[in-house]
């Protein structure tokens, strides 16, 4: 029997989440999912859909989340569905909902300088996310997020301080895993946009996040 993976893709589009979840789902397919992509969070009221899942991918920047839809979309991944994601449309949706970012364990609050260049690091070469990978280089947004130090951390970046000097020198999670109850979370901050994915380091944790995360 096939995993099924189902992508929310919506929201802000300056994140491209409709091209960007298309990448992922075909990354998916190839690897023996059937995927759905849902432009609609109202998909998230049927529970009992949402229960069978393998995946779920939230692709969708800002915007808000209905009291009962993040009930039944922390219900799903506490019993065991996995929940993974990238950059702004899983750790920067629903802002004033603290009840996800605390699933998600993290979310965006500054990307100083805007688009500029950076390097990532691997901190953990053991993980099935992050083995057999080295320190990239990125262009695109380095985040500045507000973390959950329970996370297990699987790469970082460090802010140079040339756009905000009181951050010289700050070591920032990139991409880390989580529990919440029976369900894996797997996050990577990479992923402005579209060709972000070009480099492939950046594509490759976010697709073994995503396999990771896959009960």
């Amino acid at each position: 029997m096939k995993k099924s993976a189902l992508f929310l893709a919506g929201g802000w589009n300056g994140h491209q989440p409709h091209e960007t979840a298309a990448l992922f789902s075909a990354l998916l397919a190839a690897q023996g999912f059937e995927c759905e992509t849902a432009l609609t969070l109202d998909v998230l009221l049927d529970s009992a859909r949402l229960s069978q899942l393998n995946l779920i991918v939230p692709v969708w920047t800002m915007s808000a989340l209905p009291a009962e839809h993040c009930r039944n979309l922390q219900a799903a991944v506490q019993g065991g569905v996995g929940l993974a994601g990238w950059h702004g449309g899983m750790a920067d949706a629903f802002r004033e909902n603290t009840d996800y970012q605390f699933m998600v364990g993290g979310q965006w609050v500054a990307h100083p300088g805007n688009i500029i260049d950076y390097r990532v690091e691997i901190s953990n070469h053991t993980h099935p996310i992050t083995t057999g990978l080295s320190g990239f280089a990125m262009h695109s947004e380095q985040y500045y997020m507000h973390v959950d130090p329970n996370n297990q951390v699987l790469a970082t970046t460090t802010f140079d301080g040339t756009h905000a000097p009181w951050i010289t020198g700050t070591v920032m999670p990139v991409a880390w895993t989580r529990q919440w109850g029976a369900g894996r979370v797997a996050y990577c901050a990479l992923g402005h946009v579209l060709a972000d994915f070009d480099v492939p380091e950046a594509r490759e944790i976010v697709k073994r996040g995503l396999l990771w995360a896959s009960r």
